[in-house]
């Protein structure tokens, strides 16, 4: 063989071996196992594959190679994305809350479906999902003495319930012309479940007897609030807003003749004013219907010696109230105590 032709023979096998590597190193190894595939990737098999690079026979001679460039393969019908995987499994046999939240139930990446499983899955974690139905209780309008007893001690309505002992729902006669209110319990009603008890306690008996009435007898006792703020400060308005209904139901309840509502707080919360007790005292004001007389409360009068003979003008002027009433329906005279 002559000097040139094992010259054309050594440049032709040079370039066999060129594009042979370039389009061994295109082409793919063989199938990945699952495990190894990225989760965003669909399953082998079904992913179209890239085409393996042609060489292009050289025409002239010593003239380089250029490597192979990857073409397109022909189209194929899309895949469909529904079957990403996590790991060795496929997304759509994942619970819902193992989801990529950015794919939306059925394992499409829509935008606005995968924000809407994202924010969902925020309000669960934060727990403002609806919780399941419940029977609706009876409105407190329509429940009777027991069952008005049994809603106020199992009420939940405001934080107040966290810091109780126990609910004081009121004491006394069931049928009474009279109802006092007082404001909130303290420590000893809070304790014991009955108003208006310790030394406060016994100055309202003591005031009760100078009208000729008495505790359990033609009088029925009661608070604005059932539960006892800590440390005996002044109630918050959604507290009052939650046992209003309560005391409202008690007052249908009964059917009073006259109402003393003891101390500020108690009555600016029944007249809803913010006007000071002085200026609500010597007047007859009215609630549901009824007559209101506003005087001190007991454990004021305990503070305030000199103010306990304007309490006594004040219960005067309740008997006297009391007594109008009365003749008004001469049916139900006034009851003797």
């Amino acid at each position: 063989m002559s000097h040139e032709a094992v010259a054309k023979a050594a440049t032709a096998a040079g370039q066999e071996s060129d594009v042979a590597t370039v389009a061994d190193v295109s082409a793919p190894q063989g199938d990945v196992p699952a495990d190894d595939l990225p989760p965003w990737d669909v399953a082998p098999g079904v992913a179209p594959t890239m085409a393996r690079p042609a060489a292009r026979a050289a025409t002239l001679d010593n003239v380089p190679v250029a490597p192979a460039r990857r073409e397109t393969a022909p189209a194929m019908a899309p895949t469909p994305i529904s079957a990403p995987r996590s790991g060795n499994r496929r997304v759509t046999d994942l619970p819902p809350d193992d989801r990529p939240m950015w794919l939306d139930s059925d394992g499409n990446g829509d935008g606005d479906a995968a924000a809407d499983a994202a924010l969902w899955s925020i309000m669960r974690d934060a727990g403002e999902t609806e919780a399941p139905s419940r029977p609706a209780l009876p409105g407190v309008e329509t429940l009777d003495w027991e069952a008005l007893t049994e809603r106020v001690a199992n009420c939940r309505l405001c934080g107040l319930c966290e810091t109780r002992t126990q609910t004081v729902f009121g004491v006394g006669d069931r049928e009474a012309d009279w109802l006092l209110v007082g404001e909130a319990p303290g420590q000893q009603e809070d304790l014991q479940g009955e108003p208006f008890v310790g030394q406060a306690g016994k100055l309202l008996d003591n005031m009760l007897r100078a009208v000729t009435l008495q505790r359990g007898e033609n009088v029925y006792i009661a608070n604005v609030l059932k539960c006892r703020p800590p440390n005996n400060r002044d109630p918050e308005a959604d507290e009052v807003a939650s046992c209003e209904p309560y005391l409202k139901r008690q007052v249908t309840l009964l059917k009073p003749r006259v109402i003393v509502v003891m101390g500020r707080f108690a009555a600016q919360s029944l007249l809803r004013t913010q006007a000071s007790i002085a200026s609500l005292r010597g007047r007859v004001h009215e609630y549901e219907g009824v007559p209101v007389i506003v005087t001190y409360h007991p454990a004021y009068l305990l503070r305030s010696l000199p103010d306990k003979a304007k309490a006594w003008t004040d219960w005067c002027l309740a008997r006297a109230t009391y007594e109008t009433v009365c003749e008004s329906t001469p049916s139900n005279p006034p009851t003797a105590n």
